[in-house]
């Protein structure tokens, strides 16, 4: 055998490995997850800390929705996710954490009573929009741009039952949409009915009803 023949044998078993990890973290999730009902997924940054406003509305938001009947979801870490699910758990909801395994080993908070923990990004956003009846999204970096635009899209091509989502925060958001006004739809690179997939909101009381007119608990 060559040396170059070889190395293409060790990388096709390597994937096909692969490919069991995967399904075995699809298995988890779906086990874990399936009697969690109704649901709303909390996004946001990971670099905010207790005092924070973005961090206390979020503890705010998620103790009022699980008062309201509402299990939370995050992604299990620090900031945003660490405040949504320690409002869960004061709310008296179940408060699930769907923590990814990263280079910096981001830990799971310890406001997550149900945790799972993922290599994969694209099977952990599969669990968060799955299980979800509603999207929050408070303010954060890339990571939760992707989740709200991965969201979006699936709504938008109807791969997904539509759902509500709402971004927190017009201070944060509403510069970003002026902007996908001004050059996505002026462009007619999107219509304007998929401008109305979003609900852009501050008030924690108004988050909580946008979510309960459309989600029966």
């Amino acid at each position: 055998m060559t040396e170059k023949q070889y190395l293409i044998d060790a990388i096709t078993v390597d994937e096909s490995w692969r490919l069991f990890k995967i399904l075995a973290e699809f298995v988890d999730g779906f086990e874990t997850l399936s009697d969690i009902f109704p649901c709303v997924s909390i996004f946001g940054s990971s670099q905010v800390r207790p005092g924070d406003e973005a961090y206390e509305k979020a503890v705010l938001i998620a103790r009022k929705l699980a008062q309201n009947g509402f299990n939370i979801m995050t992604g299990g870490g620090p900031g945003i996710m660490e405040a949504a699910n320690k409002g869960a758990k004061e709310g008296g909801a179940k408060s699930i954490g769907a923590n990814i395994v990263l280079p910096l080993e981001q830990q799971c908070n310890p406001y997550a009573d149900i945790r799972l923990e993922f290599k994969y990004f694209f099977v952990r956003k599969v669990m968060l929009i799955k299980y979800a009846q509603a999207y929050i999204s408070m303010p954060g970096g890339f990571g939760t741009l992707d989740e709200v635009f991965e969201a979006l899209t699936l709504i938008q091509t109807k791969r997904i039952k539509p759902f509500p989502v709402i971004l927190v925060g017009s201070e944060y958001w509403n510069s970003l949409w002026d902007w996908i006004r001004s050059n996505l739809l002026a462009r007619k690179l999107i219509s304007s009915e998929d401008m109305d997939l979003v609900t852009i909101l501050d008030d924690p009381d108004e988050v909580v009803r946008a979510v309960r007119r459309v989600v029966i608990v």
